[in-house]
């Protein structure tokens, strides 16, 4: 079993498949009649990449000015998800060997890595007002320069659920509107500071991930939930929706931003990365069909429905009810067609 991202250029129609497990030789899927598959058999204008996050991969978490984020809070927790506690000062740590990884990489022969930025590495106290890390920035300089001198081509992620710890403190993070605005600037530091060399951004990974394990099954950080001998706080009938409303709300006040005032300058291109799962039918009854129906729309149509059409799926309006936030005609029109790629993510063989 192997997990892959499809990223979907709507402007020139072509697919990058960034396999986010290491790539081998041949790939089966299936238990009946495998399948041998291997670079040959893709056309030699297909990118093949490796994905990661900063969380996952860089340790070095008190290192250089970094500022904590929601998962350094979360995995203290006593009631935490992390079985063993263990914790990512470490982890693979990129920060110190990117030059060994992207050798690897190379090696491999892969054409793309995806890689995410530590918001609280750049901007400790979460927004621009509280200075910037210069530290935080010459490492991401650094490796993206170094990416680049390899041949291989980066895709940056800008949030991949590390929320610095001083906007969940000060006003709940995603809960909270003002998120939107300190997201932008976080947004335009990294496009004036690295897009004349990045030129594919992808705003927010996963973002029905993020909403539904951090604020319905507490089993992300920041960890809140209904269920009070597990979470402290947290409403998990209503705050998964308020989150994911924030998150595509700042996801579109990025993009806006971008095209405004960079993309023509630098060239590049801006999306989203969704996760989904494919459902089908139990049978063919009505009720089958529209319980699989819900399931795209409380998944996939959650948030590509915004990003498409401006507006939430209709099974979800009708069973969210009044829940569910509302979009002003202006954000409506902001979110629409704010993405210039799709990435689908969570696909198995």
């Amino acid at each position: 079993m192997f997990d892959f991202e499809i990223e979907f250029n709507k402007k020139i129609g072509c697919l990058v498949y960034i396999i986010t497990h290491l790539l081998v030789s041949t790939i089966a899927c299936g238990n009946e009649n495998n399948i041998s598959i291997n670079r040959a058999s893709f056309p030699a204008s297909f990118d093949f990449g490796i994905g990661s996050s900063a969380y996952q991969l860089e340790g070095a978490t008190t290192k250089d000015g970094r500022g904590p984020c929601i998962w350094d809070t979360f995995i203290k927790k006593s009631s935490g998800s992390v079985a063993d506690h263990s914790n990512a000062s470490i982890t693979t740590d990129q920060y110190h060997r990117y030059k060994e990884d992207v050798r690897i990489l190379k090696e491999i022969g892969f054409d793309i890595y995806r890689f995410s930025i530590s918001w609280s590495r750049v901007l400790p106290k979460g927004g621009r007002r509280g200075g910037v890390n210069k530290k935080g920035i010459n490492h991401y300089n650094k490796l993206i320069n170094h990416i680049l001198s390899k041949g291989i081509k980066p895709i940056v992620t800008l949030f991949h659920w590390d929320l610095p710890q001083v906007i969940e403190d000060q006003y709940q993070g995603f809960l909270n509107p003002k998120i939107i605005d300190d997201f932008r600037d976080y947004a335009e530091l990294c496009f004036n500071t690295f897009g004349d060399r990045v030129k594919l951004w992808v705003t927010i990974n996963e973002p029905m991930m993020y909403a539904q394990q951090g604020y319905a099954t507490a089993m992300f950080a920041p960890g809140r939930c209904s269920n009070r001998s597990r979470c402290s706080a947290g409403d998990s009938s209503v705050e998964l929706y308020i989150v994911a409303h924030h998150l595509l709300l700042a996801h579109a006040a990025a993009v806006k931003l971008y095209k405004e005032k960079y993309q023509i300058s630098q060239k590049g291109q801006i999306g989203i990365s969704l996760n989904t799962n494919w459902m089908v039918p139990y049978s063919n009854s009505q009720k089958d069909q529209l319980a699989t129906d819900r399931g795209f729309a409380f998944t996939y149509g959650w948030f590509m429905e915004p990003l498409y059409f401006g507006s939430y799926p209709l099974e979800m309006i009708v069973n969210v009810g009044k829940r569910l936030p509302n979009f002003t005609k202006e954000e409506s029109n902001t979110i629409k067609g704010s993405y210039d790629f799709i990435g689908i993510c969570e696909i198995y063989c």
